[in-house]
């Protein structure tokens, strides 16, 4: 068994089973609150909808529900698997509708392959949900049951196999004809694969003014052609009376390419034979018809697109259906019809036009990315997308006459959706993004134990960096084969062992602490401590970062760094900041690790050292200095120091947004801040950088959040060290390790000048 197939079975198993939960969204906590939710409180709503049904969508989720329904006979590239083996895909479907649009999904497996037994189950549901996906049905079957329950229900319904990729790919193609100096019209079109995707897929782009006659399409049994007698009623409609020996006779001349079929069946040779600037969708996964190296190596003017997130111009589902379905819930459409679908189209098409923002390039490792051949779709990761794609969705919604809802405000509703749309996993996932970009060597200073052998065993096979494992080195070996971890050739070093490094560290940590009253001897025996290696490792430039903490004191991991490597130039203080993921994004509370009883200008150095780190991270600090008190409302030393190091930032830092002091409900509340406080420099926005007056009470806020269990923390991440290290806390998770792996690793890259 690989560690590939381990690490699925462990990530699925792991924990609570599955991926997906179901959470109140009201309290529950009294009596009371219970008597509401069910008995007798339903009676009411209840009520409400029986005489006026449109009010379930005020008083129950069905307005942000939708169902991911599958009968498991085309299960991913695996085939008929049935409807129990494919409930892994329709969780994971229900995590990217939650994650890149906060749409609820309840997954359903059918046991129906019979089409109208299929079709009776997913009609019967109609009451529950405001939408239906289908997915991984097999074709023919698919092109019936879809057109049958888009007939017969009266709610917005896809089958995000067929249209999803015809929608990503007819916007490539739209962005592809004019990087090319193509007409839609006159393009000869060769298509491989004529299943449910590819039919979708052809039918949309004859939408846009491609002509059906200069489609050629071919199956497992060769071209949809006239003299073919076993074409079901979908294929007959693309058969045409030309004919070609094969495949590759085909290419002759052709201007685009469109694979949705297997892997391998299209040479170098047959994309020479094809017309000036040719158009290649080569969209089989994992392996495209023709691997990208031979394409591209093929001949220069090619535009290639895949369905792999390793190359560019990747047509990727997850651009189109989570923001369809956002559009159509958010004007509660009764179906999503060819209007929609051609929105969403153009939408996307436009935007990979506009100028990219930075978040993206950063995201990508990309210094500059443009509208071009290596960019003709914009990238799944773009924060744009849901702003964009859809409000044209539900604006073609009311335009068409199947909205329910009318927007009559759109930058209100554009707000909307950035605020509803939590930014905590993006901001995760763009850090690990970026890790991964520029790799960089990471020791490890606890490897003899399992969970942090672990998170460097993900580490290592996301990319993220290159791990150096330090501990006794059989134990570590014994671990690794035990648990079947895959860490490569990595380094193991014992640093109680004596060895030339263990030596030559001594010597130099010597020299630098040798007038702070430490001999040799006792230079080159501290050396035998992890904490210091590790941090000399840093240092001497034999790695970038130091990770260490699990099970140390927090004092006895950040001393030897301090004393080897030492502070940034100019910083007269370091700090620690926790990095607190929530629904409304990343909340960075500091300093909870360092400074004890910092004065006004301890403060002043804390605000500056996070202020950078939060905008090296692509994330605009808006700073409150926290007290018990709000713009002088209350007396006392931690009220006064907090005022004037506001008063000191206000002058000399008139960049930095910060304000204070003010009461963590009046940072988190911008309305009431508005309306009581209007001269706060907050202003209409948030605070999303918490400083506190000390080191207890910061402390004691983020354990207290972290241990309720509504976020995660993340740290603590030193501030103002000339090079990266950072610490664990003390029985950190492995996915907590993995995170602050990827943070040292970004603060790495950023300290030795890399972006």
């Amino acid at each position: 068994m690989d560690s590939q197939f381990d690490n699925a079975l462990d990530y699925h198993s792991q924990g609570r089973p599955g991926k997906i939960e179901v959470i109140p969204t009201k309290p529950t906590q009294t009596k009371r609150d219970l008597s509401l939710a069910y008995s007798p409180g339903v009676a009411e709503p209840c009520e409400e909808i029986y005489k006026n049904p449109q009010d379930a969508y005020k008083y129950t989720a069905k307005g942000n529900l939708v169902a991911v329904i599958s009968n498991g006979t085309a299960v991913l590239g695996l085939g008929n698997l049935g409807p129990l083996a494919s409930k892994p895909v329709m969780e994971g479907k229900g995590v990217l509708f939650k994650i890149f649009a906060d749409i609820d999904v309840f997954d359903i497996e059918v046991d129906a392959s019979d089409p109208q037994k299929f079709i009776d189950v997913v009609k019967a549901l109609e009451p529950t949900f405001g939408g239906i996906n289908l997915e991984d049905i097999k074709a023919p079957e698919s092109f019936l049951i879809e057109e049958t329950l888009k007939k017969e229900m009266n709610i917005p319904l896809m089958h995000d196999d067929q249209h999803g990729t015809a929608i990503i790919s007819t916007a490539g193609l739209i962005n592809a004809l004019e990087v090319a100096g193509k007409k839609t019209g006159e393009v000869k079109v060769v298509v491989s694969g004529a299943g449910a995707a590819g039919i979708s897929c052809v039918k949309l782009w004859i939408a846009i003014g491609v002509k059906k006659e200069n489609i050629f399409m071919f199956d497992r049994n060769g071209q949809v052609s006239d003299d073919r007698e076993d074409l079901d009623q979908w294929k007959e409609e693309f058969k045409t009376p030309k004919q070609f020996d094969s495949l590759g006779d085909a290419f002759e001349n052709a201007d685009v390419f469109l694979g949705l079929s297997i892997g391998n069946i299209v040479t170098a040779d047959m994309i020479r034979k094809m017309a000036k600037n040719p158009i290649v969708f080569a969209l089989a996964n994992p392996d495209p018809e023709i691997p990208y190296d031979v394409a591209i190596n093929s001949r220069d003017d090619i535009i290639l697109a895949t369905g792999r997130s390793d190359h560019p111009n990747q047509v990727n589902n997850v651009l189109g259906f989570p923001f369809i379905f956002r559009g159509a819930l958010d004007v509660r459409a009764t179906a999503i019809n060819e209007e929609m679908k051609l929105a969403a189209v153009k939408a996307l098409a436009a935007l990979a036009k506009e100028t990219v923002p930075d978040v993206v390039l950063i995201a990508y490792n990309e210094p500059d990315m443009s509208f071009g051949k290596d960019y003709i779709i914009p990238k799944p990761l773009d924060p744009r997308l849901i702003t964009t794609v859809s409000p044209a969705v539900a604006k073609a919604a009311m335009d068409s006459g199947v909205a329910k809802l009318e927007i009559k405000n759109w930058d209100k509703y554009k707000d909307e959706l950035r605020k509803r749309l939590g930014l905590d996993n993006r901001f995760l996932r763009n850090i690990a993004l970026r890790a991964k970009q520029n790799p960089q060597k990471v020791v490890f200073g606890e490897a003899d134990k399992i969970k942090v052998l672990r998170a460097a065993h993900i580490a290592h096979e996301e990319g993220s960096c290159i791990p150096v494992l330090l501990g006794h080195e059989n134990k570590v070996k014994q671990l690794i084969e035990a648990n079947g971890l895959n860490l490569g050739k990595c380094q193991i070093i014992d640093p109680t062992k004596e060895n030339h490094l263990q030596k030559e560290y001594g010597k130099l940590y010597f020299e630098k602490r040798g007038r702070r009253g430490i001999t040799l001897f006792e230079a080159q025996k501290a050396m035998r401590q992890r904490t210091h290696f590790g941090a000399m490792m840093v240092e001497q430039g034999e790695a970038d970062a130091f990770i260490s903490g699990l099970s140390r004191n927090y004092p006895n991991t950040i001393r030897p760094a301090l004393e080897i490597i030492g502070k940034e130039d100019g910083i007269d203080k370091v700090a620690g900041m926790y990095i607190i993921t929530s629904k409304q994004g990343p909340l960075f509370f500091a300093d909870a690790t360092v400074n004890i009883e910092p004065t006004a200008e301890d403060l002043v150095d804390i605000v500056k050292l996070t202020h950078k780190m939060v905008s090296q991270l692509q994330i605009k600090p808006r700073i409150a200095m926290l007290s018990y008190s709000n713009f002088g409302s209350a007396k006392g030393t931690s009220v006064s120091k907090m005022q004037e190091a506001v008063q000191i930032l206000h002058k000399n830092n008139p960049e930095i947004i910060v304000d204070g002091e003010m009461q963590a409900n009046v940072a988190l509340d911008s309305e009431l801040r508005q309306e009581v406080f209007p001269f706060c420099k907050l202003g209409d926005e948030n605070a999303n950088v918490f400083i506190f007056p000390g080191l207890s009470s910061s402390n004691i806020a983020y354990k207290m959040v972290q241990s309720l269990g509504v976020s995660d923390a993340i740290g603590p991440v030193l501030l103002g060290l000339k090079k990266s290290v950072h610490v664990l806390q003390l029985g950190s998770s492995v996915r907590e390790i993995v995170n602050m792996v990827n943070i040292a690793v970004v603060d790495a890259q950023r300290k030795k000048g890399l972006f």
